[in-house]
């Protein structure tokens, strides 16, 4: 996988080449993804904005997320992953979007989602795309393989969207 920066400048060019837009809707990254986004001059030709989305509340009330589905899956898990996505999109005016949310650590964890997990949520035309990770380290290594995962994923699915 290239470095952040990489990613970054090459979703500019795919982004601005489409005169497109993409949102963010962050929740373990707490703004990274949007931070790294913007971290180039001119990002405001394909960034749109960014939802940093912590709790649960902020989730259901920025984004749209059913509160029912967060109690039902909890709020890392598939589910979550696509509504925050699909909410992104719909809660802006960006034509892609890419949602985190999982477990850092170092707290937080249990044995059935222990902390590196990652579900993560990519809103293109198409639809929404959801995809689970689950990454080693400490709670910085797990939010900046997750940036980079996020950026990546959102480049590739670009790259298959004519």
């Amino acid at each position: 996988m290239h470095p952040i920066p990489t990613l970054v400048e090459q979703l500019a060019v795919a982004l601005r080449a489409r005169e497109q837009m993409m949102a963010t809707a962050e929740s373990c990254t707490g703004g990274l993804i949007a931070g790294a986004c913007t971290e180039i001059s001119g990002s405001s030709d394909w960034f749109e904005r960014g939802f940093v989305t912590y709790s649960n509340a902020a989730k259901c009330e920025l984004l749209g997320v059913p509160a029912a589905l967060i109690e039902a899956h909890g709020a890392v898990s598939e589910a979550v992953a696509r509504a925050m996505a699909a909410g992104a999109v719909a809660n802006a005016h960006a034509h892609w979007s890419v949602a985190v949310t999982g477990i850092a650590g170092p707290t937080g964890g249990s044995a059935d989602k222990p902390v590196g997990t990652v579900w993560f949520g990519w809103a293109t035309p198409e639809g929404v795309f959801t995809e689970h990770r689950r990454f080693d380290g400490d709670r910085a290594a797990v939010r900046q393989a997750t940036v980079a995962h996020a950026l990546d994923g959102l480049l590739r699915r670009l790259s298959q969207h004519p």
